[in-house]
């Protein structure tokens, strides 16, 4: 008899904890179509009712239980619509409405809880020490339609970095330190775990490369323990504020602005009517600027590569920093101390 796959026993013991979650939105009723001629075409136009909406499913993905007592990981652009109704779905018989505890942009991660006891949940491995080639098996829903898909794989890179687009509204978001995978990756996987093969969650499924083959990545899971202990115990993330809006610079940018240097975070307004800095912030009580150049925090350099978002998500709460400004020509330093985020 031919011994089985050790793959078997991992579906065995992970599939339980792994969960669809249903995206739903009170829509317009719709009470029939009708055909509108045009240019010689025939067109469908849906009939709404006037005055009467009715939940409507309007997309789904996947994540996985990470306590016995409901808190549940999935990406945060698969949550990522403010107005939109969450369920989680365990099986045909175990529905659950999902809370949203946080949702995290900067590394794609976001809590929810529901409200249940003794689930089965998957354990939390450790993504530091995953090694290039070693097999992994992706699950996930994906489509919306096939539950409990897995596909396996290795693990083909490390700390690769991306641009993705999604969320609400749509826009870009930078994604960095991610695990490449060839094991498949299809929409409706988002938010579902990457094991190993002792069964440890060492990934969140978060993008696939549009027409491409065999190529997938994955969220480190240490990137997402940090957000669930601060949720856990706080409720929500404790993360340090600066206060102000900008962009990072690269050498396009700088040529076409015609820009003293090529790197660093330019203060400035993303639109009309916004602060660049936030009034009472940190940044400005410490004099920040629009149009400042920050170039260095605590001697760390700010680029492309080592955005200030990820600069300062390594600093703590009430930690005072020292940052090196270019400002109208000149390098000053100016000194900053970290608020919570409100």
């Amino acid at each position: 008899m031919p011994e089985k796959s050790p793959i078997v026993e991992v579906a065995k013991k992970v599939c339980p904890g792994v969960i669809t979650i249903v995206i739903s939105k009170d829509l317009p009723k719709i009470e029939g179509f009708y055909f509108f001629p045009f240019g010689g075409q025939s067109f469908v136009v849906p009939k709404i009712e006037k005055g009467r909406k009715e939940k409507t499913k309007i997309g789904g993905g996947s994540g996985f239980i990470v306590s016995p007592d409901g808190y549940v990981l999935t990406c945060s652009h698969v949550v990522g619509d403010p107005e939109a109704d969450y369920t989680v779905i365990i099986d045909p018989k175990h529905k659950y409405p999902a809370k949203i505890l946080t949702r995290d942009p900067l590394v794609d991660v976001a809590v929810l809880k529901i409200n249940e006891k003794n689930l089965t949940h998957l354990e939390l491995g450790d993504s530091d020490k995953i090694e290039l080639g070693e097999t992994v098996i992706a699950i996930g829903n994906p489509l919306g339609e096939f539950e409990d898909t897995l596909s396996a794989g290795i693990v083909s890179g490390l700390s690769r970095k991306i641009t993705a687009y999604g969320g609400f509204p749509l826009k870009a978001t930078s994604l960095r330190g991610l695990i490449q995978t060839d094991a498949a990756i299809n929409l409706g996987n988002s938010g579902g775990p990457l094991v190993n093969l002792e069964g440890k969650t060492i990934g969140i499924n978060t993008a696939m490369v549009m027409g491409a083959q065999n190529i997938g990545f994955a969220i480190p899971i240490n990137y997402a323990k940090r957000t669930l202990e601060e949720v856990i115990k706080y409720g929500k993330i404790k993360r340090p504020f600066l206060g102000a809006r900008y962009i990072v610079l690269n050498k396009e940018i700088a040529t076409v602005q015609k820009l003293p240097v090529d790197y660093g975070a330019l203060i400035v307004r993303e639109s009309l009517g916004e602060e660049a800095v936030v009034k009472g912030s940190a940044a400005d009580k410490a004099g920040l600027k629009e149009y400042d150049i920050i170039l260095e925090i605590d001697g760390e350099k700010i680029t492309e590569e080592n955005p200030l978002a990820d600069a300062l998500s390594k600093q703590k709460i009430g930690q005072e920093i020292s940052l090196k400004v270019l400002r109208e020509g000149k390098e000053i330093t100016l000194k900053v101390k970290l608020e919570e985020k409100k």
